[in-house]
């Protein structure tokens, strides 16, 4: 089958180091190794190529940059308009897109050639901006969520609330919850470091990502274990200062390419996952790629009890699920483990039997495939 993967979002490059980037790249692999022809068109494309995909066929339509906002939304509406022209003229069988504002190329190509279509909604994007940017046109994003909904042969969601936002603002859609996955033969268990324990954090440096809790964790701990931050982000900075005021030494690692995570994560004891709490359930939304990379390295997780979460570490089988916003439950639950090298153990082979069984992408792009009606993956 001949599939063209779409990406107009250009805060997203298809070779970079964000969850986002590997979410892009872990998807194309699963289809490529079951033998479709696939090609990419994406307005951002990064610099990050990892050796398996340096012969995957890119076309690259940049959206220009813009100071002010209205004309950066006309850009990328331009992208989506010059990204369909092309997808067009390539007919495929099948379009994958992953929503982005303002995009309808999946709808417009499928009018245009028949092409069943897969639409990927990662986030409620039109409250995202307008909350933490600058949203000029909402009605045209609106009707572009609708349109692209209205003609998708599947759209797919990474978490109820996700799903539950898209059937508020669209109408006769065919909806679903598939929950993001992790490569387990990318990611796979490797011993731990000698000496004190090494609890790992991997993420974008951001607020919502609860990380100045874990670092007030690590300076309330009792058992001696050892702090590795694996990502870089716009708390970097106040994050190292908040380390040394509490004297707390942290190993960071700054951001990574996808490719070189499982070699970041090696010698790790535990994963963690120190979600703060937010002002509204519904703000808890997403479908943590770090999870579940940590579950396939077989790592015992320690994650706030939030969202998604709850329903993807099981809480005294494959990890211990705390309070957020917390640093005493965090510590205490991280000294637990630090100091109980057995029950890590077991938790992690359970961690790593989930993954395998439940949570692998190949499982992940063939329910994809299975709700469009295109067969198997």
């Amino acid at each position: 089958m001949r599939i063209a993967y779409v990406s107009v979002d250009p805060g997203i490059p298809v070779f970079g180091t964000k969850g986002a980037s590997v979410h892009v790249q872990e998807v194309v692999r699963v289809l490529r190794a079951a033998g479709h022809e696939v090609e990419v068109f994406a307005t951002r494309t990064g610099k990050d190529v990892p050796a398996d995909l340096a012969d995957l066929p890119v076309h690259h339509v940049p959206v220009g940059k813009a100071s002010d906002p209205a004309e950066r939304e006309r850009a990328q509406a331009a992208a989506s308009d010059e990204i369909t022209a092309l997808v067009t003229a390539h007919a495929p069988d099948a379009v994958y897109e992953r929503y982005s504002l303002f995009s309808t190329v999946l709808a417009r190509v499928a009018d245009a050639t028949g092409a069943k279509g897969v639409l990927e909604v990662n986030a409620p994007l039109v409250e995202e901006q307008a909350r933490h940017r600058d949203l000029v046109d909402a009605d045209a994003a609106w009707a572009a969520l609708k349109d692209q909904v209205a003609v998708a042969a599947a759209t797919i969601c990474v978490s109820d609330p996700v799903r539950d936002w898209v059937l508020a603002h669209t109408e006769g859609g065919n909806v679903h919850t598939v929950a993001n996955g992790v490569s387990t033969t990318r990611i796979i268990p490797a011993a731990e470091a000698d000496g004190e324990p090494v609890v790992t954090f991997v993420g974008t440096l951001k607020a919502w990502h609860g990380v100045d809790v874990l670092v007030n964790a690590a300076a309330r701990a009792t058992t001696g274990w050892r702090l590795r931050i694996i990502g870089d982000g716009p708390q970097r900075d106040a994050l190292e200062v908040q380390a040394a005021a509490l004297g707390v030494a942290v190993d960071f690692r700054g951001a990574v390419a996808p490719e070189q995570m499982p070699a970041q994560l090696a010698g790790s004891a535990i994963g963690v996952a120190p979600y703060p709490a937010m002002e509204s359930e519904a703000d808890q939304y997403f479908s943590p790629l770090k999870i579940y990379e940590y579950l396939a390295a077989g790592l015992p997780v320690v994650a706030s009890r939030v969202g998604q979460v709850p329903g993807i570490v099981r809480d005294g089988e494959t990890g211990l699920l705390v309070e957020p916003s917390d640093p005493a439950a965090l510590a205490s639950a991280l000294d637990a483990l630090a100091s109980d090298p057995q029950r890590r153990a077991e938790l992690g082979r359970a961690a790593r039997a989930d993954a395998e069984e439940q949570h692998s992408w190949t499982r992940v792009v063939a329910r994809t495939f299975e709700l469009a009606g295109l067969g198997a993956a």
